[in-house]
């Protein structure tokens, strides 16, 4: 019997799939728990809808993080440290705090897990820090450190 999977199911298929199944397996598991469905033509052509519909939402998102890029290239995020001799700071700036700055300053909701630190800023003065906007897309933001 063919199926059209709903829900990633292990050793057998993923979300949206269409696969040959036993009859039995599909009838008795497959069914009853809502993780397939059966590959009639109009199920069929409401999967295809449904794969241009994500289709074109993927899109829209990469579209969106593309502006977003070239919005965040004209920003300079400035956050006050304490810093000691040398310019180094008495701890550090987080992605946290990146984060914060920018949505309390520039209104723009970044998602901290987002700004790609590869280790926390421990000095002052400019440094450039990656955002990954999408799994395509990624863009940089300046981060000015000052001393407070």
């Amino acid at each position: 019997m063919r199926v059209i999977f709903l829900q990633d199911v292990k050793g057998k298929g993923k979300k949206g799939e269409v696969k040959e199944v036993p009859d039995g397996y599909a009838m008795n598991y497959l069914f009853k728990n809502n993780l397939a469905e059966e590959a009639t033509p109009a199920n069929l052509r409401k999967l295809e809808a449904r794969k241009k519909k994500e289709k074109e939402r993927e899109q829209a998102e990469k579209e969106a993080a593309e502006k977003l890029k070239e919005k965040l290239a004209s920003i300079t995020v400035e956050i006050a440290a304490k810093a000691g001799e040398g310019g180094r700071l008495f701890g550090s700036i987080t992605s946290k705090q990146i984060a914060e700055e920018l949505k309390k300053k520039h209104n723009m909701n970044i998602d901290r897990r987002k700004i790609d630190l590869k280790e926390p800023l421990r000095s002052l003065g400019h440094h450039q820090v990656e955002v990954k906007l999408h799994p395509e897309v990624s863009g940089t933001i300046r981060v000015h450190v000052v001393e407070q």
